[in-house]
């Protein structure tokens, strides 16, 4: 994987990193030794190894450690020790899982885990047991017990408040490899996040690609952080995903740059997928009332944000006209007419520019979607 130039190395999910330390722990608690290297298998199939940084037996357990390397990828937990604790089960109780300190417990509806699970999502989980089975045979009963060193305060940086996760981070991966900078990683947790909305029979979610319109969003509508989804970029992701799995009502909040860019056909916003069409921009201040040099000016413009200015002293609402195009094109995606659609654009002082009101979502005639349908 390549990113400006630069080959970017991949890494281990906390879910592999976990599953190494607990086929090493199991493997000293039958046999007083711990593995060097210790080998697990993938999904995929493939077999990988893994060093341990920390090993230790003792009465009735064993515990082994893994420094995880996220490669690339500025993952909050690269370089965090991920220790697995195995201990005997009583006959016929099987494997189970423990949240030790640093891992986090969840606490809300909506995620693939009941209530009061230990937040060890559903494969890793199976890596673990697969990896148990190994060393021990099919009937193996242990109590698999998870930390996260700094986990606590590590999960603060993370979404898993948001989502009813308590006392620490989540053990991940659904393939055990991280790749840098990962698109499909914050897809899923958008999906997640409209997963524990739902279950909580929230009527209204708010997608926000940035932190300044997810605060001011909020604040204008009075909504629980439950019913906030950080969308980030990818709205074209969000919408994909709330055509299987609806909500009443749907606000998309931006700033003036992104939601331009969504005005003009753009369902990933990323700036590397392309910037705002400053001449088409110009055309819509002209549509809302500008002149020919408004407009001449609009087309030179350094940003979206000074074009904004220079229109806002014109008296030219351009972000309204904004928000109604931006709504045709995510009207246009969802399409979904029991799902009524707003759009905010704000500043980026958390400033309203423009907006369209709630309206139910459905296909637009005659609006071109061939860049939006490449982007959904």
């Amino acid at each position: 994987m390549e990113t400006d130039g630069k080959n970017l190395r991949r890494g281990w999910t906390t879910g592999a990193c976990a599953t190494a330390a607990a086929k090493a722990a199991c493997t000293a608690l039958l046999t007083g030794d711990f593995p060097y290297p210790v080998e697990i298998e993938l999904p995929s199939g493939k077999r990988v190894g893994f060093s341990l940084a920390t090993s230790e037996i003792g009465d009735g357990y064993a515990r082994a450690g893994v420094i995880k390397d996220a490669g690339d990828d500025p993952d909050v937990t690269h370089g965090a020790l991920i220790e697995t604790t195995i201990r005997r089960a009583q006959t016929g109780k099987g494997i189970t899982f423990k949240a030790g300190r640093g891992v986090g417990t969840v606490t809300r509806p909506g995620l693939p885990l009941a209530i009061g699970e230990p937040a060890i999502n559903p494969v890793p989980r199976k890596m673990i047991v697969s990896a148990i089975r190994e060393v021990a045979g099919e009937n193996a009963d242990f109590e698999v017990e998870i930390a996260v060193e700094n986990g606590e305060a590590l999960a603060e940086k993370t979404l898993n408040g948001r989502l009813g996760i308590v006392g620490g981070l989540s053990i991940l991966g659904t393939t055990g490899i991280v790749i840098p900078f990962s698109c499909s990683a914050w897809i899923h947790s958008i999906w997640r996040g409209i997963d524990v909305a739902r279950a909580e029979g929230l009527p209204h979610i708010l997608g926000a690609t940035g932190n300044a319109s997810e605060k001011a969003g909020q604040a204008l509508h009075g909504l629980p952080e439950t019913a906030l989804i950080d969308m980030g970029d990818f709205i074209g992701g969000m919408l994909k995903y709330l055509r299987t799995h609806p909500v009443e009502k749907l606000t998309i909040a931006g700033g003036v740059a992104k939601m331009t860019k969504l005005a003009q056909g753009m369902l990933d916003v990323h700036s590397k997928r392309g910037l705002a069409d400053l001449h088409a921009l110009a055309k819509l201040a002209m549509d809302a009332g500008a002149d020919e040099a408004l407009a001449d000016l609009i087309r030179n413009a350094n940003t979206v944000a000074h074009a904004f200015t220079m229109a806002g002293s014109a008296g030219i609402n351009l972000g309204n006209i904004v928000a109604e195009n931006a709504w045709k094109t995510a009207a246009d995606a969802l399409n979904l007419p029991e799902t009524a659609l707003e759009i905010l654009v704000f500043d980026r002082d958390g400033d309203l520019k423009g907006r369209f009101g709630f309206a139910p979502s459905h296909h637009v005639s005659g609006f071109p979607s061939g860049e939006r349908n490449r982007r959904t």
